[in-house]
């Protein structure tokens, strides 16, 4: 029988918590006929191994866990669509592997993708470990994004600035709403409109893929929605503290492609000269920070 979900997650060097991660979806997807295909970036910890010894058969006879295990790391965009063609599902959930899941969390999610055929992806709010919004749903980048993003120092000192607010959405509301783009850390997507869109780009190594995604999805009008009642736990970064200083360039390397994309297209746009002054500089201070930790 097929299943209704295709879990997706992602590996590289999770630790344990990749096993956290798959033990807690029995309750989160409980009511669902799901499989789990988790794609293994090359890890070199033994995250991937325990995932193996966790592979398990379902009472229709299909193998419920799947590790696909690549021999180098082809970035999160690349992986996350292999994991897609290995699936069956006419759902596809992207999760991180350092995610835990609430009880019975994909019913909301389900729930808000049938209301509207046009609805492509929907996220739950994701939740940092002592409960508070972890902001993975995000207005669409501008050219101030890199001065008032999630985690810079604009955003820290001045947290109620409209720039900072418009950016992330840090909501304890329990209304659903249409949103830009969602965290890929947690995200259901419809088969359907992922594969018209030709799935992530495979451009991004790593960091904003999710937002291009979001992006290209609502240019073929679909719509992008955010449910709030629904909850997952992200420890978050756990792969990328363990080559700290790779995943900075990628994060700004991924974030000059999207603002030449998306933001300033022409090649000499005066704007995406700018853009890539300010993520040249933000870089620069990361990998300043990284080094003296």
């Amino acid at each position: 029988m097929t299943p209704d979900v295709t879990v997706i997650i992602v590996n590289y060097n999770s630790g344990p918590h990749l096993a956290e991660c798959l033990s807690s979806l029995d309750p989160g997807l409980a009511g669902f006929n799901w499989e789990v295909v988790v794609v293994d970036n090359s890890s070199t910890d033994k995250s991937a191994a325990a995932a193996e010894e966790g592979e398990s058969i379902s009472d229709s006879g299909r193998r419920r866990v799947r590790v696909v295990r690549l021999p180098t790391n082809t970035g999160f965009a690349a992986a996350a669509n292999l994991g897609a063609q290995k699936g069956a599902a006419n759902l596809l959930l992207f999760i991180n592997p350092d995610c835990v899941v609430s009880p019975r969390f994909l019913d909301p999610l389900v729930d808000e993708l049938k209301t509207d055929p046009r609805r492509a992806a929907v996220a739950p709010c994701v939740c940092n470990e002592d409960g508070s919004p972890q902001g993975n749903v995000r207005g669409d980048p501008t050219m101030m994004t890199g001065l008032f993003g999630r985690s810079t120092l604009l955003s820290r000192l001045f947290p109620s600035a409209h720039l900072a607010r418009r950016n992330v959405l840090l909501s304890e509301s329990q209304a659903a709403a249409s949103v830009d783009w969602v965290s890929g850390s947690c995200v259901v997507v419809k088969r359907e409109a992922f594969n018209q869109i030709g799935g992530f780009d495979e451009r991004y190594f790593l960091y904003w893929e999710d937002a291009d995604l979001c992006r290209r999805l609502r240019n073929a009008g679909w719509s992008i929605r955010f449910r709030p009642d629904a909850r997952v736990v992200h420890v978050g970064a756990r792969s990328s503290r363990t080559v700290k200083p790779l995943a900075i360039r990628a994060f700004h390397r991924s974030a000059y492609l999207y603002y030449a994309t998306h933001v300033a297209p022409s090649r000499w746009s005066a704007r995406r000269w700018l853009a890539a002054g300010l993520l040249l500089a933000r870089c620069g201070l990361k990998l300043l920070t990284a080094r003296t930790i």
